[in-house]
């Protein structure tokens, strides 16, 4: 491991004007930092302990949730959609599986869709912001809506698609979906700082999410995002807690070895390198896998992170920023020369 890594970071701080926190986790190394205001009204600064939004980061503990459920046998990965859920969808494939929507692959229209907007905010012009607090909230914004094409035609992602994820495990655990995962996946990962927090209720250290203007100008992000996170993003995590869900999900203590194998399969090809699993971004070069990732991206967020098999290593980046995340990981990526050493190893 290159120690040099932390200049590395100071230097793509500098260029990028990056604020969050970077945690680099890895046998020999574990390199904690911290650049930025989490509040620049107050000049509170982002710490190792602060809190930050990760955006669709968080579709990862949807997919842990339907993964546990699945293990229980209280749903099946086949199951249709229309078997899940006592909601009337009257324009959707009746084909849309549980699989299909975890893979992006359902074909269901989208309450965002980055074809026709270009703008998130533009969505809260007819559906108040301060008025999606649970996941229902979200259902007039899609649910009469035509479908984008067959069931199982082809990648498209799709945030309304994990919003019916959570919806299923709303109605099969009888539990709020943030209440399922602050119990069964961040307790079990010892994720004691992590949770969805409403915007009008932070809990202590919580990093407010800036929109930069051209002009030098800012305003925070409490009016650009729903109130409350949901099933397709919108959780608030520590550095430290994602490095801990990494850990807990490959050491087995969320889902079973064959129910981690797979969640973490490569069930979709979306580009020459680039695959899906459930809820997670797979990486791979000659049939080896690089890395699993995850990555989120709001107004006054952006999220990076990745564990890497070879090594067991883990990088965390939170920004409280729109823009940031990428550089910074891939500039510790490129100095830790991640990639595979003996390509007959299994990750």
């Amino acid at each position: 491991m290159n120690v040099n890594v932390a200049d590395v970071i100071s230097n793509i701080q500098r260029k990028n004007d990056f604020s969050g926190t970077v945690l680099v986790k890895d046998e020999d190394l574990v390199l904690d930092a911290s650049f930025g205001y989490a509040n620049r009204s107050e000049q509170r600064k982002n710490n190792s302990s602060t809190r930050f939004g990760i955006a669709s980061g968080c579709k990862l503990f949807t997919a842990i949730a339907i993964c546990q459920l699945a293990e229980k046998g209280k749903v099946s990965f086949d199951s249709k959609l229309s078997d899940c859920l006592d909601i009337d969808f009257p324009y959707f494939d009746k084909d849309v599986t549980v699989h299909h929507l975890l893979t992006h692959t359902s074909g269901i229209p989208d309450y965002f869709d980055e074809e026709v907007m270009t703008d998130y905010e533009e969505l809260w012009i007819t559906y108040p912001m301060y008025q999606l607090r649970r996941l229902k909230d979200f259902l007039p914004l899609f649910q009469n809506e035509r479908m984008k094409f067959q069931a199982g035609q082809s990648f498209h992602y799709n945030n309304a698609g994990y919003i019916l994820l959570g919806l299923i495990v709303e109605q099969a655990t009888k539990l709020e979906f943030s209440e399922y995962v602050q119990d069964y996946i961040f307790k079990k990962a010892n994720m004691t700082d992590s949770g969805y927090f409403t915007f009008d209720s932070l809990p202590p250290n919580t990093a407010l999410g800036y929109i930069d203007h051209p002009d030098g100008t800012w305003k925070t992000n409490i009016y650009s995002l729903p109130v409350k996170g949901g099933a397709d993003g919108g959780a608030f995590v520590t550095t430290a807690d994602m490095e801990k869900l990494w850990e807990g999900l490959f050491t087995f203590q969320l889902l079973s070895e064959e129910y981690t194998s797979t969640l973490i399969k490569a069930h979709i090809q979306v580009n020459e390198s680039d695959f899906y699993g459930y809820g997670i971004w797979i990486k791979k070069t000659d049939n080896h896998v690089l890395k699993y990732h995850v990555m989120g991206y709001d107004p006054g967020v952006s999220f990076h992170s990745a564990y890497y098999p070879e090594t067991s290593a883990k990088v965390v980046v939170c920004s409280n920023k729109s823009g940031g995340a990428f550089e910074m990981m891939t500039g510790i990526e490129a100095e830790l020369k991640i990639g595979p050493k003996n390509p007959n190893k299994k990750p």
